[in-house]
């Protein structure tokens, strides 16, 4: 098949990925896609760890080591099959504590120390980077093979080139469907969906070469077990050290892998998923293993001695002419080896940006958490670079190792490396007197064994470690050699490093946390982590903050979006019996807004960032019995005061509101009678002056013309102030008679702003407008719709007290409405007066400030919910903020 092709059929799968992602994630976004969230999407996510490995490199493995292939698909069926209640606590801990990944997990469990993220995080990324550079290696063979002339032939002209193109381009496909957006939950359904076409592609492809091979190359089922009897893998000696190693080393794996955890944790979306993936992902894998040997055996017998047995699965169909097969073979290994790179570098960049980006950020900015920026952008972009990076790296590690080690060989590196992370996760789960500092020593010493016995010497003689020290040990100390670590010789280098990084490590972790006691906070998470299934929600432990609920919704803005922040700040305050968009700061607030945060930022910058405003968390009464394990009676009897304490506290917080808001409503009464008095007097009184120096016989002609003007006009202000009565109480009893019709909501938009030109005229005002988003039909009453516009673009022209006043305008669609804010840039509004400026007394400033009677927003929002829609004031947007909502069909 001409290479050409090839490289057309592959850019035409891409695409197709792309639609599939694409359609999935638009479908998600719309709540349409049920079917993006059943337990067989799930459990075909879960066939990421079948990479390249499992598609090429089992065969390769077979060939070499016999049936010791197994043990990789050994040890996570045991895990789903025999052990998956431990999934699903998993499960349980990531929904209840918003984790996005294993190093927020151990970070969250462990106090919500960034220090044991940051560890994890540089842990998994090393870890990552053979694996990468794995699947690079996989699709540059796959690409030798058809780029060679003879089947045997396997290597390209320049590999260095291929793998960077590779690299380069699913570095573009994760950025683009894993950073499109940063979601609370940290689920992509585009990139799932993805996943799971490719999982079903790569087992049909591996199964159509078995079957192939078996009843097309050799005589069926009885030639198969003739040909492996006589093969050299009838004569693989059982190692059961070596057995029980690698079993063990992919167990941990499975649950270790940042990309597992990706798929296995962060991606589910029902608990319930885990127990049918306990018997269907065995299945899967059962299936992805059936043909190994079989292809293993027959390649050793028709292919030329020397011929590489990991590209077995593409070399046997092509050397009987069968290209077709071996290109479905090849987008099989394509697949494999592009969904376990996408996923890992999604799930090590979110570990990246939350763990180390965002805290630096933190740290190297005064008062970050108040300061205005783009935390999200930020976040966003510092996970796109990461993608690049870690793919950089993999693409680093092929080049200096040569990539001419075997698939398997590479693969175990990543697995004993990721596995230091499974003493401090299980014991965190299982055991509350688990403590940061054991879970560090431990972290740290497993780490360090591994990457001294095994990462380092993983490049080669002469790489990274010399070949001196590889010979007499580190500072010429013997029993420091990397392969015979205290004077054991005569392991196997992978059996030696895994026996002593697991063995130190879970002594360092035991020692350091029997020797150290864990903090309020630690415990606090300890509970909630080892007792999740007793808990409906986990502990909070803050106090009542210092922090304003404004300046919390502020910077929840920058890292939610302004949308997702204002949707659930306005839950929150009416769970709390509030309107608007501030709830009060108590402490259960601000533990769920902090498990909010958490989901985008991860948990220990959540917290970081909440403390920074509230000053720190402290621990309860209640937090303190939970800790100490009291009896369960007296835990439900404390939770049932606690539910009634809440209900009285929020009936206390509604009828304190009530009652202060009554007080300064008759405080501002008092003040409407008296401006209205002053209103009508002023105009009266100069009406009956003027008429009456008007009945003077001798009076010129041109000062009877003045005073008759002056006249005139106090007339009509009279008439006005007269009209606004009369139309507010036209309005409030809903007799107002309305002209709905069709108009383009740019051109209303477009002469308030004209028409308010004539409030203070001589000042230099801007107005920032997206005219692309304004033009949309909407169904109202133009003239009382304009009418609200011209009051707002006033009332920002007149009281915006910045230096240079900007009014932004912008307009977006949520569900059935239309919503247009109003933003300036001035001071804004207090918020001991936001709760009064929509009532018809309420007046901010003095009448010789700003002139008239305080009426225009009260008419605004009565005009709004006689057209269908409301009008709020929007806080925390660093100005006086003003959202019209409009329904976008006509209404009855």
């Amino acid at each position: 098949m001409p290479f050409n092709v090839l490289v057309a059929v592959s850019l035409l799968y891409v695409g197709l990925l792309f639609g599939v992602a694409f359609v999935a994630e638009r479908r998600a976004r719309g709540g349409s896609a049920v079917w993006l969230r059943t337990p067989l999407v799930y459990t075909l996510s879960l066939s990421i760890y079948c990479t390249a490995w499992t598609f090429y490199g089992a065969v390769g493995y077979a060939a070499r080591s016999g049936l010791e292939f197994l043990t990789i698909y050994l040890g996570p069926t045991l895990v789903f099959v025999g052990w998956w209640w431990i999934l699903r606590k998993l499960v349980r801990i990531g929904r209840a504590q918003r984790v996005t990944s294993i190093a927020d997990l151990i970070s969250s469990r462990y106090g919500k120390s960034n220090f044991l993220g940051v560890v994890v995080t540089v842990m998994a990324v090393l870890a990552a980077t053979p694996y990468i550079a794995l699947q690079l290696q996989s699709v540059t063979l796959s690409f030798g093979v058809f780029a060679s002339d003879t089947p045997e032939g396997w290597a390209l002209p320049d590999q260095g080139a291929t793998a960077l193109w590779v690299a380069a381009g699913l570095a573009l496909f994760t950025i683009l469907f894993g950073t499109r957006n940063l979601d609370a939950n940290e689920r992509h359904h585009g990139i799932v969906m993805a996943i799971a076409v490719e999982a079903v592609v790569k087992l049909i492809a591996l199964l159509a070469v078995g079957i192939f091979v078996v009843w097309g190359v050799a005589g069926g089922v009885a030639d198969i077990l003739a040909r492996i009897g006589a093969s050299p893998i009838a004569d693989w000696p059982l190692k059961p050290g070596r057995w029980a190693g690698l079993t063990f080393v992919s167990a941990a794996a499975i649950l270790t892998l940042p990309r597992m955890f990706q798929v296995m944790v962060v991606e589910n979306a029902d608990e319930r998923h885990v127990a049918t993936a306990s018997w269907a992902f065995p299945l899967y894998l059962m299936l992805m293993s059936l043909f190994v040997v079989p292809i293993a055996v027959v390649g050793l017998g028709i292919m030329p001695l020397g011929s590489n047995p990991d590209l077995f699965v593409l070399t046997i169909p092509l050397s009987q002419g069968a290209g077709k097969l071996a290109l479905l073979a090849f987008l099989g290994g394509f697949s494999s080896a592009t969904s376990m790179v996408i996923v890992a570098a999604i799930a090590l960049s979110t570990m990246v940006s939350n763990h180390i980006v965002t805290p630096l950020w933190l740290a190297l900015r005064v008062g970050s958490a108040r300061a205005p920026g783009d935390v999200r952008g930020l976040v966003l972009m510092s996970r796109r670079l990461s993608i690049g990076a870690v793919l950089a790296l993999g693409y680093t590690y092929y080049h200096l190792s040569g990539g001419s080690a075997a698939l398997a060989a590479i693969g175990l590196i990543s697995f004993v490396g990721v596995a230091q992370v499974l003493p401090a996760m299980v014991g965190g789960i299982y055991w509350r007197g688990a403590t940061h500092i054991g879970a560090a020593l431990g972290l740290i010493t497993g780490f360090s064994i591994w990457l001294y016995c095994l990462f380092l010497p993983s490049f080669g003689e002469g790489g990274l470690i010399s070949a001196r020290v590889m010979a007499d040990g580190l500072f010429g100390i013997y029993w420091l050699r990397p392969h015979a670590l205290f004077g054991i010789t005569g392991l196997d280098p992978l059996l030696h490093a895994l026996l002593w990084s697991m063995l130190l490590n879970t002594a360092a972790f035991l020692i350091g946390s029997l020797a150290s006691f864990p903090g309020p906070m630690e415990r606090l998470q300890g509970v909630a982590f080892v007792n999740i299934f007793d808990q409906t929600s986990g502990p909070g432990g803050w106090a009542r903050s210092a922090a304003e609920a404004e300046d919390l919704l502020s910077m929840s803005q920058r890292i939610l979006g302004p949308e997702e922040a204002q949707r659930f700040f306005q839950a929150q305050a009416a769970a709390q019996g509030k309107l608007g968009y501030l709830p009060d700061p108590t402490p259960d607030f601000i533990a769920r807004l902090e498990r909010q945060l958490a989901g985008s930022v991860g948990a220990a910058t959540a917290h970081a960032m909440i403390s920074q405003l509230s000053g720190g968390a402290t621990v309860s009464v209640q937090d303190l019995i939970a800790v100490a394990g009291e009896a369960q009676q007296i835990k439900e009897y404390s939770a049932q005061l606690e539910a009634k304490s809440e209900e009285l506290a929020r009936t206390a917080r509604a009828l304190r509101e009530a009652n202060d808001k009554l007080t300064g409503l008759s405080v501002q009464k008092d003040a409407f009678l008296s401006q209205i008095s002053h209103e009508l007097r002023t105009p009266m009184t100069s009406i009956r002056a003027f008429s009456e120096i008007l009945m003077e016989t001798d009076l010129p002609d041109e000062m009877r013309s003045k005073y008759a003007g002056i006249i005139h006009d106090e007339t009509r202000r009279l008439t006005r102030l007269l009209d606004d009565l009369l139309d507010l109480s036209v309005l409030e009893n809903r007799k107002v008679q309305l002209n709905i019709g069709v108009a383009n909501l740019h051109d209303i938009v477009t002469k308030a702003v004209t028409s308010a030109s004539n409030t203070r005229p001589e000042r230099v005002f801007v107005v920032q407008r997206d005219a692309s988003a304004e033009h949309m039909p909407v169904f109202t009453d133009t003239d009382r719709l304009l009418q609200v516009f011209i009051n707002l673009v006033s009332n920002a022209r007149k009281y915006c007290d910045a230096e240079r006043a900007v009014l932004r305008i912008e307009v977006k669609k949520r569900g059935g409405f239309v919503e247009v804010d109003f933003i300036d840039n001035g001071a804004g509004i207090p918020k001991t007066s936001q709760a009064l400026i929509f009532e018809k007394f309420a007046r901010l400033t003095d009448t010789s400030h700003a002139g008239g009677a305080g009426l225009g927003l009260a008419i605004c929002r009565e005009i709004m919910a006689n057209l269908g829609g409301s009008i709020d004031y929007i806080p925390g947007q660093g100005g006086a903020a003003f959202r019209v909502r409009l329904p976008l069909k006509r209404t009855a």
